[in-house]
């Protein structure tokens, strides 16, 4: 049976962890946990602790079929925002790379934004706020 702990761990492969764990740091509010950069580091915010991996971290060490672990992807960590339009103004004029616009469904408003190795990260403001 599983445990059940209070923090929520993904582990992201990055090119460079110190300009990751500043990239988190110094635009999305995270605190550093641990860093051992080049290889590794891990940074929280709230329930989430984000493993960012190196590629000289044994999460970049390459698979028995010769396949290596690399940035980027569709997956994404979900982070929710108050404010969507100042969210983005206050990124983009810090020169965060986004994927699109803010989008509107259903559930409320979303954006993608990468990070410095490309991996997506999105914002989220709930319908109603």
């Amino acid at each position: 049976m599983p445990t059940t702990t209070e923090t929520a761990s993904v582990r992201y492969m990055v090119d460079d962890v110190a300009a990751a764990v500043d990239f988190y740091r110094r635009h999305l509010g995270f605190a550093v946990d641990f860093d051992a950069a080049p290889a590794f580091a891990a940074v929280t915010r709230g329930p989430l602790r984000l493993l960012l991996a190196g590629p000289g971290s044994s999460a970049g060490r390459p698979m028995p079929d010769g396949a290596v672990p690399e940035p980027g992807g569709w997956n994404r960590i979900h982070l929710i925002v108050e404010d969507i339009a100042a969210e983005v103004a206050r990124l983009r004029a810090a020169g965060v790379p986004f994927r699109n616009d803010i989008v509107t469904g259903p559930g409320g408003q979303q954006v993608l934004l990468r990070d410095p190795a490309g991996n997506l990260v999105e914002l989220f403001q709930p319908a109603g706020r």
